[in-house]
């Protein structure tokens, strides 16, 4: 059956939109248009969208790196910036040789940790489609919707604080370590969007005093999990550089630096 919205209600979502401060309150309504499936529901969207609920979380799903991922309230939204993690991952997988040209042979192994929706592992897996991939976070709302967007992989999907809940066969075999751990200082929290500090879940944002306390734990266990040649790569701020690298080099890992104009985005890798 065809939706039927009519042109009155959008021109009524945009006014609203505008009004609660969206910029781009036209190009919004038209997404909002396309995930409503009658007026009413496009009027609670514009509701819970003018009272600051990310859009995405708003509609259910966010567009990444060429793939579509479930969201629900309460979930990380993946940020465009983040793409360069996943470019980066597949240039790690790459350089490792962990691409394998033999189909029968030992696919390369990638956990995504703190992932959040699953959106970094899924789009390094669009691009690389052989890898193995597994995933954990803290929070079980977002390990409910990584589970729905890895599907018939959703037991690879893991509960817990970092590496804990991973399972022990994969010590000294990641390929490719994804730590898109949070990174915001807690001094700076009070600064973000309210989109992100009210509707997504502290633990995915606050980094401590620093920005860097996740990372540092991360960096410090990494070595343990991966193999020989692997690499862990995190998102930081170009004002972290110094101390994340001096992180990187004292967990006994080669530390390396990548930066994308377009993307404003920070990426910090160890090589074992």
């Amino acid at each position: 059956m065809t939706k039927r919205i009519s042109a009155a209600a959008i021109t009524e979502a945009v006014l609203r939109l505008r009004a609660a401060g969206c910029v781009f309150a036209e190009d919004e309504a038209a997404v909002l248009d396309g995930a409503a499936s009658d007026e009413a529901a496009l009027r609670e969207m514009v509701r819970r969208r003018a009272q600051g609920e990310p859009l995405e979380q708003v509609v259910g799903y966010a567009d990444f790196c060429g793939i579509r991922v479930r969201l629900r309230p309460g979930v990380f939204v993946p940020r465009v910036r983040s793409a360069l993690l996943v470019h980066r991952g597949g240039k790690a997988l790459r350089r490792a040789g962990a691409l394998p040209e033999d189909a029968t042979a030992t696919p390369p192994v990638v956990v995504d940790l703190c992932c959040g929706s699953g959106a970094l592992g899924l789009a390094l897996r669009r691009q690389a489609p052989g890898i193995d991939l597994y995933a954990a976070d803290l929070e079980p709302a977002a390990v409910a919707c990584a589970r729905d967007n890895f599907g018939a992989d959703r037991s690879r999907v893991y509960l817990g604080n970092l590496f804990d809940p991973l399972p022990a066969r994969l010590l000294g075999r990641v390929d490719v370590l994804l730590a898109n751990v949070p990174y915001v200082a807690r001094r700076h929290l009070a600064l973000l969007p309210a989109e992100a500090r009210d509707h997504e879940p502290r633990t995915a944002l606050d980094g401590g005093d620093d920005g860097l306390d996740v990372f540092r734990e991360v960096v410090r266990a990494a070595p343990r999990w991966l193999s020989p040649g692997a690499t862990v790569l995190s998102e930081i701020t170009e004002a972290q550089i110094d101390a994340a690298t001096e992180a990187i080099r004292s967990a006994g890992l080669e530390p390396e630096v990548a930066y994308d104009e377009d993307l404003e985005a920070t990426v910090i890798e160890g090589r074992r």
